[in-house]
């Protein structure tokens, strides 16, 4: 095969149009970020979403070469303050898509959970926008079970879905 089945922009992609849906719906339900939640250690959906967005701009960061935002740096208290944080994410994202730095070398970040680590640019980036599309998913049930019901469909498969 010469082609990858599914690029980095594709996956950003899903992600983006996953967090625009999220984006959305806490903006017409603030209530959301008050829901208890039990998910990555976390006591409400705000804090859901801020390891969500944390995670995407902290490991944007390190492949930058930036230095890494504190958690507590990152504030939960609307969607306008979360989303803010996954934009800048996705800004330096698209900015390393945009250079010539190899996404197969290995590359020595540092993780909260784990500390130092080697892997690729590539895992980090995949990893990154993989974790955000699971917790989103997690989030789906949650939010359901509290009478809120996300308007779109969420499943990769709407990117270009179609009805014959």
């Amino acid at each position: 095969m010469n082609q990858p089945i599914l690029t980095a922009e594709e996956m950003m992609a899903w992600n983006e149009k996953t967090s625009q849906g999220w984006r959305k719906l806490v903006a017409e339900h603030p209530e959301i970020l008050a829901l208890p939640c039990d998910i990555a250690g976390t006591k409400v959906v705000g804090a859901l979403l801020q390891h969500i967005v944390a995670v995407e701009l902290r490991y944007a960061e390190q492949l930058a070469g930036l230095p890494v935002s504190e958690y507590a740096d990152i504030p939960y208290d609307s969607a306008e303050s979360l989303y803010a944080t996954h934009d800048r994410a996705a800004a330096l994202y698209r900015q390393l898509f945009e250079s010539n730095i190899d996404w197969n070398q290995p590359f020595e970040y540092v993780t909260r959970s784990y500390g130092a680590a080697r892997s690729s640019r590539k895992t980090i980036f995949f990893h990154a926008h993989l974790h955000a599309i699971r917790h989103y998913a997690q989030l789906a049930t949650l939010v359901r079970q509290h009478g809120i019901k996300p308007d779109w469909q969420m499943d990769y498969l709407m990117m270009d879905f179609e009805r014959a």
